[in-house]
């Protein structure tokens, strides 16, 4: 491992240098706010894009009637937390509480489906990007569009609705994602960041906006149906914008949302809201062609800024675009690093029952430890970390799994080894059909918590995907960071574009731990991807077997 210097341009002058509490009673800075699977998270950075303040709030989705939601109320209760945390972390660092910023920004998880009528209400509960009971909806549209539609497209879920006669759909009077309701009702503005929005239906770059030809399809279709929508369906979708075009402001109501104490006040600009893959790209500064970057966390997805479109249409990807609407090939997994954090909140129960209590960073750390003392092929184990069903490898529902053989070597360093494989497992199978298509990659940015413990997971990524993966100190900030970033480009006024603004502004000066793979690594970890692959048929029966 190495720590080498991004080189990325010189940065410009910065102009006269401010304090941190002058910086936040001036309102020179920007504001970040991302809803993740399990944390919403709250950033604010100054001028330099160094972060003042954070703050957090946990949150849980819900398995209620077979679908994966979460509450509404929660949304709001959550962002609310988060927000105040911020504000009480700036006043006791730098002795100010904020009551503006200069400008803002919301990120939350892509796709899904939140639908709501004329009158602003929300017709059926929220149905996450972990739900995959779209096939039916998803496959007609692919073959319709020439274009992949993955499972937790917000055009399957409508597509869906209309195949299963759901009553709701001529209701429909505007269909977003998660940011981009919460951008809604803070500003009043029915948009989407053009990253976010291709995450919903397919994306045109060279017109930076929904396929024309696609919607047309998509209406013909679907007026066929007896609860088709009332109108077209481009007249349901939010507006798409492209990163630093305006996007509105806080309104008196949103702030009151946001920050029921009155500190923050309204008018503030909002940039376009962003999915967490687009977030992700900002904060690992891989928006270029060449460029990609890996986000774990409940979820695993890695996204590969493309030289030119792909040859063929494959399952395994999707086309989406960076928050400037250039084309990006995401190879997205529906499970992650959850199933690993189950079994680190097991082994700290252990420990507390052996009177030996552990905070959960230092189990992680010893957990993580461990499997760089593991067998490379992770000494005959196999680690499955399918909570929910996983499109990829074609199942519809998850059943978490150990499985060894009577000749397989158990130990603590290779069941870490494989827990860790497990969450590679998937997204390596994805890469290797981009491998396939030709497409290249000089470095792979990794962030998300699962990167916090040094030269663990990066160096387990980069055998998996047999590229060098680079980690900055940004790693385990992620889409909050990210979307802030946004929000203070946007506030700069778009005099260059976001990649020159990334390399110039914010990365010039940065450092980066780079591993390159290790070749022992990468032929053992081989080897366990075959058996892997194999095992999956068990992941299959399971699912059948075991309710």
């Amino acid at each position: 491992m190495q720590s080498q210097d991004t080189g990325r341009q010189s940065t410009p002058d910065p102009g006269p240098s401010v304090t941190p509490a002058e910086a936040l009673a001036a309102g020179r800075t920007a504001l970040g706010i991302e809803l993740g699977s399990t944390r919403i998270k709250a950033c604010l950075i100054g001028e330099d894009h160094a972060v003042l303040a954070s703050g957090g709030s946990d949150w849980e989705n819900q398995f209620v009637d077979r679908m994966w939601t979460y509450a509404l109320e929660d949304v709001w209760s959550g962002l609310q937390a988060a927000v105040a945390e911020l504000l009480d972390d700036a006043e006791r660092r730098h002795g100010v509480r904020p009551t503006t910023v200069g400008s803002m920004g919301i990120s939350a998880m892509m796709h899904g489906y939140l639908a709501f009528d004329a009158e602003g209400e929300l017709l059926v509960p929220f149905r996450t990007w972990r739900n995959t009971t779209t096939e039916t909806a998803a496959t007609e549209l692919t073959e319709l569009f020439g274009h992949n539609v993955p499972l937790r497209w917000s055009v399957a879920h409508l597509y869906q609705a209309v195949l299963d006669g759901e009553e709701h759909v001529p209701a429909v009077d505007f269909l977003t994602t998660l940011a981009g309701y919460v951008h809604w009702r803070l500003t009043g503005r029915r948009v989407l960041g053009v990253g976010d929005a291709s995450g919903m239906f397919p994306v045109d770059a060279a017109t930076r906006d929904y396929d024309a030809r696609m919607l047309s399809a998509f209406d013909e279709r679907a007026g066929g149906h007896p609860t088709a929508p009332s109108r077209p369906l481009g007249e349901l979708l939010p507006q798409v914008l492209v990163a630093g075009e305006d996007a509105g402001s806080l309104t008196e109501e949103g702030a009151a949302l946001l920050d029921p104490s009155g500190s923050l006040q309204a008018g503030i600009a909002v940039c376009p809201p962003e999915g967490d893959a687009g977030t992700g790209m900002v904060a690992t500064g891989a928006v270029a062609p060449r460029t990609g970057n890996v986000s774990a966390g409940t979820s695993i997805f890695a996204m590969v800024v493309l030289e030119r479109p792909l040859q063929a249409v494959h399952p395994e990807l999707d086309i989406v675009t960076t928050p400037a609407g250039d084309l990006v090939a995401m190879v997205h997994c529906n499970n992650g690093a959850s199933e690993l954090g189950a079994w680190a909140d097991m082994f700290r129960e252990f420990a507390a029952a052996l009177g030996h209590p552990a905070e959960p960073a230092d189990v992680y750390r010893a957990l993580l430890g461990a499997a760089l003392d593991g067998e490379a092929d992770g000494g005959g184990l196999l680690a499955y970390n399918y909570l929910s069903g996983e499109p990829i490898t074609g199942l519809a529902e998850g059943r978490p799994m150990v499985v060894r053989t009577p000749g397989s070597r158990p130990s603590l360093a290779n069941f870490a080894r494989t827990q860790v494989y497990g969450v590679f497992g998937t997204l390596s199978l994805g890469m290797r059909v981009l491998a396939d298509e030709g497409v290249s990659v000089d470095e792979m940015f990794a962030h998300g918590g699962l990167f916090r413990t040094a030269g663990v997971a990066q160096r387990l990524l980069a055998a998996a995907i047999e590229a060098p993966v680079a980690v900055g100190h940004t790693a385990a900030e992620g889409g909050a960071w990210g979307i802030a970033v946004l929000a203070a480009y946007q506030r700069r006024g778009g005099d260059a574009s976001l990649a020159d603004y990334l390399a110039g502004d914010v990365f010039a000066q940065s450092e980066a731990d780079v591993v390159e793979p290790d070749q022992g690594d990468v032929a053992g970890y081989r080897a366990w991807l075959e058996q892997y692959s194999a095992g999956l048929a068990i992941q299959r029966a399971a699912a059948e077997a075991v309710r």
